[in-house]
């Protein structure tokens, strides 16, 4: 009979750039196991142990492959107890029109609302009702990746998006009362403008406008990500953390 691994788990989807690869890092480096989902396969430079071995590879906006996914994650699970300590929905896309053009709610596609909201907002409740067993478990915790662009008209972040990370914030209110009874607690982060490669042309006019006149880092966003799953967050249940610099003041 295997042994059981003792680490505790981290699942989280959209790993390979920006906040989930600094994300995956920082949980590494704290002697998680860390199981990744992205649309990209394995990258070899990811430098955290055993990845290869725990990366999914899956397309959110397929739900066949969604659930596909849910099965070989409660799968992998098994070699520590069928535990999942964290769950974090960090995917995400963000159509554009050709040239960076911001979709705007008038001239956005049907069918790209629903890849959107698929991703966006429907993943992350089918990953957690799917792993809800595990979570509870562990008494895990969730934590949904939202966006200051679900609170206000942004420059660049399309309507689509915007509308389905400002479903993603109900969501997470919802789950926390849900999820809560359970010992399982569900909050967000919100981030702002971060430095990462996916970062619009004319970004720098808004960092002007932002109180600590700079982009935030990938680091600073996967530390708060961490302390919402750690047990200094025990009494979290329900938030959305900004991580903006104050630019939402």
């Amino acid at each position: 009979m295997s042994e059981v691994d003792e680490r505790k788990t981290l699942v989280l989807t959209g790993a390979s750039r920006g906040i989930g690869h600094a994300a995956v890092k920082k949980f590494s480096r704290e002697g998680w196991r860390v199981i990744t989902c992205s649309r990209q396969a394995f990258a070899d430079d990811c430098p955290w142990p055993a990845g290869p071995e725990d990366h999914i590879q899956l397309d959110l906006s397929d739900q066949e492959g969604v659930g596909t996914a849910i099965a070989e994650i409660r799968h992998r699970l098994a070699a520590n107890g069928g535990r999942l300590d964290a769950l974090v929905n960090n995917a995400a896309i963000s159509p554009k029109h050709e040239g960076g053009k911001r979709m705007n709610s008038i001239e956005t596609p049907t069918h790209v609302w629903r890849d959107v909201f698929q991703v966006n907002f429907f993943a992350p409740i089918m990953l957690a009702r799917g792993l809800f067993k595990e979570l509870s478990t562990a008494k895990g915790s969730v934590v949904n990746v939202t966006s200051i662009a679900g609170s206000r008209v942004h420059p660049f972040a399309g309507t689509a998006y915007a509308t389905s990370k400002a479903a993603l914030v109900a969501l997470t209110r919802e789950m926390a009362a849900d999820f809560g009874p359970h010992g399982i607690r569900v909050n967000a982060i919100a981030p702002g403008e971060i430095e990462t490669s996916i970062l619009s042309p004319g970004t720098e006019k808004i960092v002007e406008q932002i109180p600590l006149r700079r982009l935030g880092q990938p680091l600073e966003v996967a530390e708060t990500i961490f302390y919402l799953c750690s047990e200094q967050a025990s009494y979290v249940n329900g938030a959305e953390i900004h991580i903006n610099g104050g630019q939402h003041v």
